[in-house]
């Protein structure tokens, strides 16, 4: 489902992330573990095509990234890669089901309503299809964050730290949903995190540790 061999990355001469191989089926779970500094963040941009690496190859579901340019990238990315970053990145002015419609806008898919009302309700989050991000508290952000990634049925789903800043109750949750979502969906699950609280949410996942940069 994603393959990534000999995969180095540059901010300047700095090494942001070096990483020899780094693979994984359809349907695993897989935790990167390491502190901040050590490229987890970088190496799920890269995952996710926000960022060319300097070296190396990067296989997602079968396509080679680098033989996509940045608009063909773009509706790869739309259509088989979900994100759920550290921060929702919720369009401030559109609705939450706007903001998952627009999911589907920007991959090239058609818009279907009913899709978003019933991520919202697995999520349980229905009643806020018509609120705005300002209008939901930091939970509901957060599984509409989640709602949005899995909008399009990824085949790999990427979470960035997802539990940062969470207390014990809260980051079992989130983990819950990620984890379920992923499995209702079929999709590869990679998330990225410093919490070592997540290995005990998760135990059939894989584990990559990235050490300093």
């Amino acid at each position: 489902m994603f393959s990534l061999s000999q995969v180095r990355h540059r901010y300047g001469r700095t090494i942001a992330l070096e990483l020899p191989h780094f693979e994984g089926a359809q349907g695993e779970q897989y935790l990167v573990l390491g502190p901040s500094g050590s490229g987890k963040t970088t190496l799920l941009h890269v995952m996710a095509g926000l960022v060319r690496p300097t070296e190396g190859t990067v296989v997602i579901a079968g396509q080679d990234l680098a033989d996509l340019r940045d608009a063909a990238l773009d509706r790869f990315r739309g259509r088989h890669i979900g994100i759920v970053f550290q921060r929702s990145h919720l369009l401030p002015t559109l609705t939450v089901e706007e903001n998952l419609l627009m999911a589907q806008y920007l991959a090239g898919l058609d818009q279907v309503p009913a899709r978003a009302q019933e991520v919202l309700r697995r999520l349980d989050v229905a009643d806020t299809a018509s609120a705005y991000p300002s209008e939901l508290s930091t939970g509901e952000q957060q599984r509409v964050g989640i709602a949005r990634a899995v909008m399009n049925r990824p085949r790999v789903l990427l979470a960035d730290e997802p539990t940062s800043s969470l207390d014990d109750e809260r980051a079992e949750q989130v983990i819950d949903l990620l984890t379920t979502q992923a499995r209702d969906d079929g999709a590869t699950l990679v998330i990225t995190t410093h919490d070592k609280r997540v290995q005990s949410h998760m135990p059939h996942q894989r584990t990559l540790t990235l050490e300093d940069a």
